[in-house]
């Protein structure tokens, strides 16, 4: 884990609280809509059809009430945050992957593990956002509240990896994208600090990145601007730099620009 340390963004409990089990409340909608025919069609990730999609869903859905059961961690301050959380991923995808397929052979009804996943959730997301609660994460102890924010993220992509695979559109809590597309950027921030390039994602968020020329006002000369789910997908490397600008999705000015599609995927 080696995320450059930067000051996260502060998130409010109560806004990440609602985000949060709206967006598991539309996964679970979803998956009692999906037809067999759905659950058995390839989910667009490697390996994967929709029915192991679903239980790595309801995992994501359950890894708060999960870790909330465990002991708290010995440390007495968070050791990891959303900046490592991000770009960490990709070293255990390999063992997440591992445990989806456990998890999809030893349930016979992904949906009702969904279902028994966003009870659990409702269940305890009242401490799940709390700011003094540590869980034992395994990048390190980690505060509820941040852990609740990986959720978010989690839920909102593989709800739009639901929606590819299917046809079947998953709705995105507005705020619930909102905290997806705002903790992505940072962690691009945090990943490759700097202040040439600046990267807008309207309506939500801009943060200025890669190193090179400061510049101190007015419009920068290095701009990336895109939709938040086109940037939801470059981040977590559902599309590419390339696809993105040929569909007019992503629009990048300034010799530096394109030196961003290296930093990318963020979360893989």
């Amino acid at each position: 884990m080696s995320a450059v340390r930067r000051r996260t963004r502060a998130y409010q409990p109560d806004q990440v609280r609602d985000a949060l089990l709206a967006q598991a409340e539309f996964v679970r909608v979803a998956a009692h809509q999906l037809t067999p025919e759905q659950l058995a069609r390839p989910s667009g990730l490697p390996g994967w059809d929709v029915r192991t999609l679903l239980a790595h869903l309801a995992r994501q859905i359950d890894a708060l009430p999960r870790l909330l059961a465990e002991p708290a961690p010995a440390a007495l301050r968070p050791q990891t945050d959303l900046n490592a959380w991000a770009v960490s991923t990709a070293g255990i995808a390999e063992d997440l992957d591992a445990q989806t397929r456990e998890a999809a052979r030893a349930a016979d009804d992904q949906v009702a593990a969904v279902d028994a996943a966003a009870e659990e959730l409702e269940a305890v997301v009242e401490t799940g956002v709390r700011e003094d609660v540590l869980l034992p994460h395994r990048f390190g102890a980690m505060r509820a509240l941040d852990f609740s924010v990986t959720r978010i993220v989690e839920l909102v992509t593989h709800s739009d990896d639901l929606t590819r695979a299917t046809g079947r559109v998953v709705r995105l809590d507005r705020h619930a994208l909102a905290v997806t597309v705002r903790a992505l950027a940072d962690a691009l921030a945090a990943k490759a600090p700097g202040s040439s390039t600046e990267l807008r994602v309207p309506p939500f968020v801009a943060v200025q990145c890669l190193p090179g020329p400061r510049h101190t006002r007015g419009t920068p000369p290095n701009v990336v601007e895109t939709d938040p789910v086109t940037w939801l997908r470059l981040a977590t490397g559902r599309t590419t730099w390339d696809a993105a600008l040929a569909a007019g999705r992503l629009r990048a000015s300034g010799e530096r620009a394109s030196a961003l599609a290296a930093e990318l995927p963020v979360l893989a």
